[in-house]
């Protein structure tokens, strides 16, 4: 319900008061960060159109149809999601995954595409929704509603579309059947192609602020130190998710500093020729991190941790606290490390690390991926 979503206040109002107006578009797509509650808010609101006792202001949370809305059940609601392609399988569904979705967003409303990959998978490999998808999502809307005037279709990460997929869905996007209401969520909605975004009405989801995830962290974990959760939700950069992550998942994050540390070092000694030894030891970095065993996924993350501390280091350099948003020991390396990220390299370091997530993304071969990185970073440093 939307009662059970942190903040997003001015969102929910807007949703609720398409309702009260029959005013409710017939595709909409939700898009902000990852982790502020934006697949939460599509469901809140798909249950408030079907709610037979809604108020001004929620869903009464106790009709039949919200019953069935809290196990996620209701026969009017539809979910398509990225899923991986199992060994030897030709096809799959969406509806085959469909109870581990369900058990997943009830266990925990807030989880990320890594997540759910874990889920299903061992997180090495990334999902995607198939060309095959289309035609169920057709002919579930062709049939009549069974207990709702309205039927909901809540597509979570369209970008992860197959374009077959996609171009087979414009027509029933554009021209849907009486009372159908299709829900986009999505963390990148440049990705999605354009003639999708066309036939949709925009919902920024904002990030949420640090006041607020404090207020929702403390409250779920009232055992915590205050100074650790004031301390993520600065550096979460507004995502309830990513806090809560900082606090249990101290290891990977750690892990991916090391790493970005590593880089860095070897790449500034190679650079300004203080240790040629420190090439091999760069090889050897490229091969480990593209190994099978750390995952796309993972490789993924790693660069967009490696793209955000350049960022927090080239801020660094202001001298203005207030404005940086790392972890105390990011910032004690970034103390020595940041004076060599500048108005010269800041950029272009940006873009290696962006490009060499998008040729992840595309399966490029990773060991050439992150040894080119690492070439590239070498020559960057010694501007």
């Amino acid at each position: 319900m939307f009662s059970d979503i942190i903040a997003q206040q001015s969102t929910k109002d807007r949703l609720i008061r398409s309702v009260r107006e029959k005013r409710i578009p017939h595709a909409q797509l939700l898009h902000g960060p990852e982790g502020v509650g934006k697949l939460s808010l599509a469901i809140a609101f798909a249950q408030y159109i079907c709610c037979k006792n809604k108020t001004d202001k929620d869903a009464c949370g106790v009709c039949p149809s919200c019953k069935k809305y809290s196990q996620l059940a209701h026969p009017d609601l539809h979910f398509v999601f990225p899923v991986i392609k199992p060994p030897g399988k030709n096809t799959v569904i969406c509806d085959d995954y469909l109870p581990d979705f369900r058990k997943m967003y009830i266990e925990n409303a807030y989880f990320s595409l890594e997540d759910w990959y874990e889920r299903i998978g061992d997180g090495a490999k990334q999902g995607m929704i198939y060309s095959g998808e289309s035609s169920e999502i057709i002919r579930k809307l062709s049939l009549k509603t069974y207990e709702s005037d309205y039927k909901v279709m809540i597509i979570w990460m369209p970008e992860l579309m197959h374009e077959s997929c996609a171009n087979k869905l414009l027509k029933i996007l554009e021209e849907p059947p009486a009372f159908t209401v299709f829900l986009l969520v999505s963390n990148n909605p440049d990705t999605i192609i354009q003639t999708i975004l066309s036939r949709t009405q925009h919902l920024k989801v904002p990030r949420l602020g640090e006041d607020e995830i404090i207020a929702a962290l403390t409250a779920e974990n009232p055992d915590a130190e205050a100074a650790e959760i004031r301390n993520a939700a600065r550096v979460s950069e507004g995502s309830y998710l990513k806090t809560r992550k900082l606090l249990t998942e101290t290891g990977e994050m750690s892990l991916n500093f090391d790493r970005f540390k590593e880089l860095m070092r070897k790449a500034w000694m190679v650079g300004n020729k203080k240790d040629h030894d420190s090439l091999k030891t760069l090889k050897k970095w490229a091969d480990v991190l593209a190994a099978a065993e750390v995952g796309r996924e993972r490789q993924k993350k790693f660069l967009m941790y490696a793209q955000r501390m350049i960022r927090e280091n080239y801020i660094f350099n202001i001298s203005q606290p207030g404005l940086n948003y790392m972890a105390d020991y990011e910032a004690g390396f970034s103390g020595n490390f940041s004076p060599y990220i500048n108005e010269r390299n800041v950029e272009d370091l940006v873009q290696e690390f962006s490009l060499a997530e998008r040729h992840i993304e595309q399966n490029v071969n990773a060991k050439m991926v992150f040894f080119d990185l690492v070439l590239k970073v070498i020559m960057l440093l010694k501007r």
